[in-house]
Parts: C-alpha cells; sequence; structure tokens
C-alpha cells in the first residue's frame, strides 16, 4: 500500500484573504519544490519559512511562504515541504498543477497520516486521534482527540499488552520442559493479573460511553404532547427562532435538530412530533420517529404543560413514556408554561418547572444537561475511549482473557493457555497498529480528508 514516491495536497481556510497551503512529502520533494520555485536554495534552512516567487511553465504565479521539513524530523517521516500561497481558487488549482507536473502525484485521502503511521511517527490509534482532532466539533471533543494524539492511550494499550506478553513468556517457558512438570508462572498469581487486566479493559470499555457521546454530540431529544412548548424550548435553547411555532396541534410532523454547544460539549437537540392519538397518517409517522429518535437520545426531556396538568398527572405521562421507550436514555421532566400559572420555576418531585417563553428556569434545564455528562463520566480515569472500533478489540481481549482465567481454574494446558494469551495480545496490537492488516489500514485512511 505505501508507495516511496512524492505526493502533493492543498488545503485553505474560509474566509476573504485565505492562505491556501500545499504539502509535499516525498523522496523528490527538493526537486519538485526547485521546479516551481527557482530561486530557492539549494538546500534551504530547515523548518524556516522563506520568501519564493512561484511560477509553473506558464510564467509566475504567486509570492509566498516556503517551509522544508527534512526526513525523518517531519510529520511524515519523509522530506516535506509547505508552500503557504494566497487563496485564489486559481493560484491554488494553477500551483497544484505545477507540483504534479513537476513529478509529484496528487495525494489521497489521509496519505500523509498513513506515511506518517508506517514510518513510525504515530502508532495508530494517534493517527485516528488527527481525523478527530480535525472533526472535533467542541471543546471536549478538542481536548480528548488530544490526549489520545499525545499518546497516553496508546502507552496504556502497550502497557497491558507487555504484561500480556510477559505471562505468556512463562507459560510457553513451561512447554519447553513440560517432561519435567515445571510450573514457571504461578497460577494463583496468573489469575490476579488476568483479573486485573481485564478490569483495565473494563474500565476503557466502560469509557466509551462518555468518549463516544462527547465525539459525537450528546443527543437530547424533546418529546411530550402537542402545544406543551416543545419548539418554543428548543427555540429558546438556541437564542433563535429554528423551530416553527403554533397554536395548532401537530405543527411538527417530522424532526428538527439543531446543535448548541455548552460548557465546552455538544449536544445535539432533537424537537419532535408531539404525541397523541391521531388519525392523520403523516403526523402519526412523525410520532413514530419521535418515538424512535428518543430511544437513541441520551437524555430525554419528556415537556408537559403546567397550565392544564397537575404533577400526578405528568408524572403518569412520564412513566407511560419510559415503559414505550426505554430506561436507557435518562428522562428529564419538565413542566412548562410555568408563567401561566402560580407555580414558579422550580424542581418539585423530581419535574422540572420552567418557562420556555420568558426564559424562567432554563439555566438549571441547560444544567442538568451537563451534569449528565459529568456523570456518563464518572469513576473513569484520564483516558477515554472514543473509536468503536478499539471497544471491539478490548472486548475481544477480555473475552480471551476470562477464557484464560478459566482455564487457569481448570487446570488446562499451558499450551491453551498461551493460545488465549497470544489472542489477547493480538486484539490489543490491533489498537496500536502492531498487528494490522492492510484492508484495516484502507478502511481507516480512507475516511480522512485528503492532504492529513
Amino acid at each position: 500500500m505505501y508507495e516511496p514516491d512524492t505526493i502533493a495536497a492543498v488545503g485553505t481556510a474560509p474566509g476573504a484573504g485565505a492562505i491556501a497551503v500545499l504539502r509535499v512529502s516525498g523522496p523528490d520533494t527538493l526537486r519538485v519544490m526547485h521546479a516551481v520555485a527557482p530561486t530557492l536554495l539549494l538546500t534551504p534552512e530547515p523548518r524556516v519559512a522563506v520568501f519564493v516567487r512561484l511560477r509553473d511553465a506558464d510564467g509566475p504565479v504567486d509570492e509566498g511562504l516556503l517551509t522544508f521539513f527534512p526526513g525523518p524530523h517531519s510529520y511524515t517521516g519523509e522530506d516535506v515541504a509547505e508552500i503557504s500561497v494566497h487563496g485564489s481558487p486559481y493560484i491554488q488549482q494553477r500551483m497544484l498543477e505545477a507540483l504534479l507536473a513537476a513529478g509529484a502525484r496528487l495525494a489521497r485521502p489521509g496519505e500523509f497520516t498513513l506515511r506518517a503511521f508506517l514510518n513510525r511517527k504515530l502508532d495508530l490509534s494517534q493517527a485516528e486521534a488527527v481525523a478527530d482532532l480535525v472533526a472535533s466539533g467542541s471543546r471536549a471533543a478538542h481536548t480528548l482527540a488530544l490526549q489520545q494524539l499525545r499518546g497516553g492511550y496508546s502507552r496504556k494499550i502497550e502497557d497491558l499488552r507487555e504484561q500480556l506478553i510477559s505471562l505468556s513468556a512463562l507459560v510457553e517457558l513451561e512447554l519447553d520442559f513440560g517432561e519435567e512438570d515445571v510450573e514457571f508462572a504461578d497460577r494463583t498469581e496468573l489469575v490476579r493479573l488476568l483479573d486485573e487486566i481485564m478490569g483495565v479493559c473494563s474500565g476503557l470499555i466502560a469509557s466509551f460511553r462518555y468518549g463516544n457521546a462527547v465525539k459525537q454530540g450528546i443527543p437530547v431529544a424533546i418529546i411530550g404532547a402537542p402545544n406543551s412548548g416543545k419548539s418554543t424550548l428548543l427555540n429558546a435553547l438556541l437564542q433563535e427562532d429554528r423551530a416553527i411555532v403554533s397554536d395548532v396541534p401537530g405543527t411538527t410532523r417530522d424532526t428538527v435538530e439543531e446543535t448548541l454547544n455548552l460548557g465546552g460539549v455538544l449536544f445535539r437537540f432533537i424537537d419532535t412530533a408531539g404525541i397523541r392519538h391521531t388519525q392523520d397518517t403523516v403526523e402519526r409517522l412523525g410520532i413514530e420517529r419521535s418515538y424512535k429518535k428518543a430511544a437513541e437520545a441520551s437524555i430525554v426531556v419528556v415537556l408537559g404543560d403546567a397550565a392544564t396538568l397537575s404533577t400526578g398527572a405528568f408524572h403518569t405521562q412520564v412513566e407511560l413514556l419510559r415503559k414505550r421507550i426505554g430506561d436507557q436514555p435518562e428522562f428529564i421532566p419538565v413542566l412548562n408554561k410555568c408563567d401561566l400559572t402560580a407555580e414558579a420555576a422550580r424542581e418539585d418531585r423530581g419535574v422540572m418547572r420552567i418557562s420556555a417563553k420568558t426564559g424562567d428556569g432554563l439555566d438549571a434545564l441547560k444544567a442538568r444537561f451537563t451534569n449528565h455528562v459529568h456523570a456518563l463520566r464518572s469513576g473513569e480515569g484520564d483516558i477515554v475511549v472514543t473509536n468503536a472500533r478499539h471497544v471491539e478489540a478490548l472486548t475481544r481481549a477480555k473475552e480471551a482473557l476470562l477464557s484464560a482465567k478459566h482455564g487457569v481454574q481448570d487446570g488446562l494446558s499451558g499450551e491453551l493457555l498461551a493460545t488465549d494469551l497470544r489472542q489477547a495480545q493480538h486484539y490489543l496490537g490491533e489498537i496500536t497498529g502492531k498487528i494490522t492488516p492492510d484492508d484495516l489500514l484502507g478502511s481507516i485512511f480512507s475516511k480522512f480528508c485528503i492532504g492529513k
């Protein structure tokens, strides 16, 4: 999959006066640079931006800054050059064509990071963190991606893998002395170590609930009867008129989704069709979709009308919805329109009272959302798993370790124990790329953008 040739790509930042950056990596980087920047020194000073006049076969194209990063001290581990030019699409296209004419080829998606991985500048989990960093839409997602990129997670996985290698070595050493009935690995200690490693795996797997929610955004479904103020609440949270508000029941017939950053965490709010009995086919489809979205959410805000519902009747409504949706999401019962009643915005018997129209109680409701995120992470360490592929590998490693533990307890031979331990090592190695099939690499890096 890896070809030691020279690749090029271009990226730009949006907005007027934007700067485009052309990136080149490979063994012919300097030759290609001299072709488009003839005034460049034969061997430019490493990591120092220099002014260059850029041209192609038709003449001058632009003036910009060129920085040379000689391998192996570069992002990819190869010779790399970056040229900053004006962000005109015309300039970008001419310069890219000039680089290709000089002998480079267009980079494939994620190919720069793939080369960094193949040249051991990053392990596989760090490479995946690059994509997460680029895609991060909140402070929390950015923090998790940056932590993974810095290698703390990789070191944790490698530490587990090294422990398993040591255990395997002891068990396999016994096989060489099989006729002498020698036992190098104390079985009681072996079970203790297996339990300890499985405990770490379990903690990492459990952290995915928080990591995935932060990475994808916390889904919050707003559900309730027609005219309970769902669309008004969504608009109040977003502080803009995103959803149509009307006194006519059944106005919202499909889900409306918007995102909001609260406390550095991205929330995806979903306004759903009002729940009621109806003969309207289209509205019924919308209601079924409401149930589906609520079941998939992390938080379900059940909204009721404080002007028409008592707290007891509302509790009954919430329980009926809980039975229909399931207990997986966190339910937040909220009575809206407290401005139309004598009851002030507060919390009573687990029911929050707000006024989406006046904003009373909204700060307390937002605090419930952020507290939910903190609760997801409670009990977990600093390392958080954000990748479903890693969860699958950790789960399989844990299953192999459990099989090894049962084997020890059942008195199975060292050969069978060694097989289970090697399996666990294999799955952990898939996370960091110690063991990586080419088709897995293709799947991972094809999701990257060109230029990364």
